[in-house]
């Protein structure tokens, strides 16, 4: 019995011929996603980034309403684990604020808001204390578990606020902003946090009050709180408008 085997010289053409097929495969995929590319940065912009990309955010957005489970809660952690997180984003808190005048503002509805009631910090130690252990999750990608303390939103709401669809947090300054659909607002692991790991805030994680939000990305815990709004309408976000999803959760 005899056994045939491809020469080298037959090697080489086959070696040949794969190489010019997966550089022809290649240039096609290189061509189409530059024309894909093309094709997205020209398209007509639809809330300020390109409509095709807009859509998909629309259809991300309608999904995560759909799947958002309000009895679904972030892990929690044993407190010696907590630690914590870098400052990260400034926007907002580049005014020096005295913290003895603090007030929470209570906005009407509407377009054009005005001061319902104003809260002082004692109003929100008032309210029942929680605390967890929680992941804070960064859309950077880092991640540092922190020991939260402070009041339930839906505390907060339950005596504050009103029964709404959407509300809306800003800083005192509101240059930030960020809106939450109400079962994530009153979701059990949504906190007006005063203390971090112990102690109270810092200015630059968001003394004196902050939203730590365990089921979303960082950026919708808004530090340094000045104002809350209750809306019939989905509240302005900070980074939707950069062009972000608007629930940004995880």
């Amino acid at each position: 019995m005899s056994t045939t085997s491809a020469t080298p010289t037959d090697a080489a053409v086959e070696l040949r011929r794969m190489t010019r097929r997966s550089f022809a495969t290649g240039g096609i995929a290189t061509v189409a996603g530059a024309a894909s590319l093309w094709w997205i940065k020209h398209a007509v912009p639809e809330g300020g980034i390109p409509w095709p990309l807009r859509k998909m955010m629309e259809f991300n957005s309608r999904v995560s309403d759909a799947i958002f489970d309000p009895n679904r809660l972030a892990p929690t952690f044993d407190v010696s684990r907590a630690r914590e997180p870098r400052v990260n984003g400034m926007i907002g808190l580049k005014k020096e604020l005295d913290l003895r005048r603090w007030h929470l503002d209570v906005l009407t509805g509407g377009d054009k808001p005005v001061i319902e009631r104003s809260l002082p910090i004692n109003a929100i130690h008032e309210l029942p204390r929680f605390e967890m252990v929680t992941e804070f999750k960064c859309v950077e990608g880092w991640s540092e578990v922190v020991h939260w303390a402070g009041c339930r939103l839906s505390d907060f709401i339950a005596k504050y606020g009103h029964d709404t669809p959407f509300v809306g947090l800003s800083t005192p300054d509101r240059a930030y902003y960020v809106g939450l659909d109400r079962a994530s607002a009153v979701h059990s692991q949504s906190l007006l946090a005063y203390e971090m790991n112990g102690q109270p805030l810092t200015s630059g994680h968001g003394a004196p009050l902050r939203l730590v939000c365990s089921l979303k990305y960082g950026v919708k815990s808004i530090k340094r709180i000045g104002a809350i709004q209750f809306t019939n309408k989905r509240s302005a976000d900070y980074w939707a408008e950069q062009g972000y999803d608007w629930h940004l959760g995880h």
